[in-house]
């Protein structure tokens, strides 16, 4: 088992020897009451002289990985210097229908290990690295609420000297989480210039919950693609696997629609601020090859504005006072009992689907505003010859209505039954809600505003002061807000969480930090349900 507490190690004599007497730093760590310290150096021939990545390594609890792992972890006490031109990912057939996937991830695996060294620094020699993906399953290429994502990671020496990492999965997409395992486990030497990884390693590993994402808001200000794989890039060094794409909104449609091309024409902020079909295509494999799927969203029938002025299917499209319509400007929201609406939701499902082939899709649902519908004169005639009153009942059932047309809508064009996710309204994780829901035998993503909406406590958007979700919400909290904590004993009931960020005052500048390192917290949560608090997890974090 991994020591908690070490205070020598012994490693890998090497060329040590011929370098031993130009150390980089003054300073060497050394690990105190599970926490790494600075020590002047006062003797440079002393082998046990550690970097600062060295003693997080053996003096974090389970090498420092993140997020932690579930299983059994043995780190052993031997580093080996690794070279960094002699590493290669094998294992897959040429004819699996893996194959594609492990050699791209195989090279994203050999590009983070790359980008651990200074791009100043030249790093010569150390043993050769061959890693072998051993997946029992390589039929499966997709991923779903049920699929495997375990895998156990070894690290061994052979008689010639070459280091061998075994990862063995079910699945491509545990596979791939043994290859984020070790690149954490690959550390520089800054005090001498050199790549190293622990010579003897073992983990075996699985997630809590099937369902760890991430919603990015790229339509109350356009996102860059570059900034959206980004984002992918964090979320599989994380072992975070859904990216939810609320793509579209009334402030702009910025995707671009086979079917309906006039939305993004007319709804897009610019003609260079959309989402082409190469746009989308290149995301969805970026996030696949991470292992993410990406979740598309297409939020109705609140939240439809721009983009569909030369319809007649919106309607409060940018009313006045815009509280008395919506949460937010610009106002909008489907007339649900227009035809077209309909034929118009299936044309963009279909499109999205197509596109995204989806293991399951989000319908929105939220904010609807039954001040607009009651103000809206077709639609209190079509409500009175139905005989519905105008009241909170009669406005959900026309709500009923319309997300049974549309969910029609959507499996007719999935061709299939999938999971259907819908919001509720904002709730605390101590919502009572939360309860009605679990009673009622739904199954819930955990995504409550007071600690998973990472814009919360910034200046106000439409009011003065701070914004109504203040105030700013640290990784601590995040931490903190554990499923089992929210729901007792009911967690067979939650599918995982997601962390949140709106952008009505953020944008491809500002994304990563405020995504980053706080979802960090969330991942770890939702990987290795821990019954710590923050605190512990402080010096790996």
């Amino acid at each position: 088992m991994l020591r908690s507490s070490p205070t020598r190690y012994d490693f890998y004599q090497g060329e040590q020897a011929a370098y031993i007497s130009t150390l980089n730093s003054v300073w060497r760590w050394e690990c105190q009451k599970g926490a790494c310290q600075k020590v002047l150096i006062t003797n440079e021939t002393d082998d046990s002289i550690l970097s600062l990545s060295e003693c997080r390594l053996f003096c974090a609890e389970s090498g420092a990985i993140w997020p932690k792992p579930t299983g059994e972890v043995s780190l052993g006490s031997y580093l080996a210097e690794l070279n960094i031109n002699s590493i290669d990912v094998e294992g897959a057939k040429t004819d699996s229908p893996v194959f594609a996937l492990v050699k791209a991830a195989g090279k994203v695996f050999k590009e983070e290990i790359q980008q651990v060294i200074p791009s100043n620094v030249n790093v010569k020699g150390g043993k050769s690295l061959f890693v072998t993906v051993d997946i029992s399953n390589p039929n499966i290429t997709e991923r779903s609420l049920v699929t495997d994502e375990s895998y156990t990671l070894k690290i061994s020496e052979s008689s010639d000297g070459r280091l061998n990492a075994l990862i063995t999965a079910a699945t491509f997409f545990g596979a791939r989480y043994g290859l984020v395992t070790l690149s954490q486990l690959v550390i520089f030497d800054d005090i001498r210039n050199k790549l190293k990884i622990p010579r003897d390693f073992l983990v075996t590993d699985s997630p809590a919950y099937p369902y760890r994402g991430i919603l990015l808001d790229t339509s109350r200000n356009y996102v860059t693609v570059d900034t959206i794989k980004r984002t992918l890039r964090g979320m599989g060094a994380s072992k975070l696997n859904t990216f939810h794409w609320h793509i579209t909104d009334s402030h702009s449609f910025p995707y671009v629609s086979k079917s309906r091309p006039e939305l993004s024409k007319y709804g897009a902020y610019a003609s260079n601020k959309v989402y082409s079909p190469e746009d989308v295509a290149e995301i969805i494999q970026y996030g696949k090859v991470r292992g993410i799927r990406i979740l598309p969203e297409f939020d109705a029938p609140a939240h439809v504005g721009e983009g569909w002025q030369n319809t007649d299917l919106v309607t409060c499209f940018n009313w006045q006072p815009w509280q008395n319509y919506c949460v937010e400007p610009p106002c909008g929201q489907f007339d649900v009992t227009k035809d077209g609406v309909y034929e118009a939701i299936e044309d963009i499902y279909g499109d999205m689907i197509e596109q995204f082939q989806p293991d399951m899709f989000h319908m929105g649902g939220d904010e609807i505003n039954f001040s607009c519908w009651n103000s809206t004169e077709n639609i209190v005639q079509w409500m009175e010859k139905k005989g519905w009153n105008r009241t909170e009942e009669g406005f959900i059932k026309l709500w009923d209505y319309f997300q049974s047309q549309a969910l029609e809508k959507v499996l007719k064009k999935a061709g299939k039954e999938i999971p259907i996710v819908m919001w509720t309204m904002w709730t605390k994780g101590d919502d009572s809600q939360i309860t009605d829901l679990l009673e009622g035998g739904y199954k819930l993503i955990l995504s409550n505003y007071d600690a998973l909406y990472l814009d919360c406590g910034f200046a106000g958007w439409v009011t003065d002061g701070n914004n109504w979700c203040s105030p700013y919400i640290g990784w601590q909290k995040i931490y903190e807000n554990k499923p089992a904590t929210i729901v007792g004993t009911k967690t067979d009931q939650v599918l995982g969480s997601e962390a949140a960020l709106w952008t009505e005052q953020a944008d491809s500048t500002s994304i990563d930090s405020r995504l980053w390192p706080r979802s960090a917290a969330m991942a770890e949560v939702l990987w290795s349900e821990p019954s710590t608090g923050w605190a512990v997890a402080e010096q790996r974090f």
